[in-house]
């Protein structure tokens, strides 16, 4: 697969973080296992908070959770059902406001955790750029591999969707 293939997202993004396997797989279109229980609550949490707000919306070939506020206080935000792997959202939201830049506006974001009742401002700065870049880099770089790194137990691994590609 060639690297102008897949596009690079924010979900690839988001695995980066966590399994570079993971990337490889979903860039490949080989998704995980839809009836997962993390699955299934981390998509009724994401269509059911938040219902006030504009959903998914699309910008090139990403998909924005949500934008909330008025001009001049717009937010957009990024949905996730707990903070365990907050790091990888705060990455993926950046990315967002990253390729929102390329297109000329400056936004600030916002990630929530509903069931955690808890959000978190989420800024673009110089360092925030340079990380971003970084991985969009290493997602490039993981799905232009011939075939994904072999398996390898990380903390993400019990709960995981794509257990059955690594483990079965």
């Amino acid at each position: 697969m060639s690297e102008g293939s897949a596009p690079v997202n924010g979900t690839l993004i988001w695995y980066y973080t966590v399994c570079h396997r993971q990337v490889w797989l979903m860039a490949r279109h080989l998704t995980p296992d839809e009836q997962d229980d993390n699955v299934v609550l981390g998509r009724f949490i994401h269509e059911n908070a938040y219902r006030r707000d504009k959903h998914e919306i699309l910008v090139g070939n990403i998909k924005i959770d949500l934008v909330r506020g008025a001009r001049g206080n717009t937010l957009v935000g990024e949905i996730k059902k707990s903070s365990r792997a907050e790091e990888s959202a705060r990455l993926q939201l950046k990315y967002y406001l990253y390729v929102l830049k390329q297109y000329g506006v400056d936004l600030k974001g916002m990630l929530y955790f509903p069931e955690e009742k808890r959000n978190e401002i989420v800024e673009l700065d110089e360092e925030g750029i340079k990380e971003v870049e970084m991985a969009i880099a290493g997602v490039k770089r993981v799905v232009s591999m011939p075939v994904p790194d072999p398996p390898k137990r990380v903390r993400w691994c019990r709960r995981c969707a794509y257990a059955e590609f690594c483990w079965a």
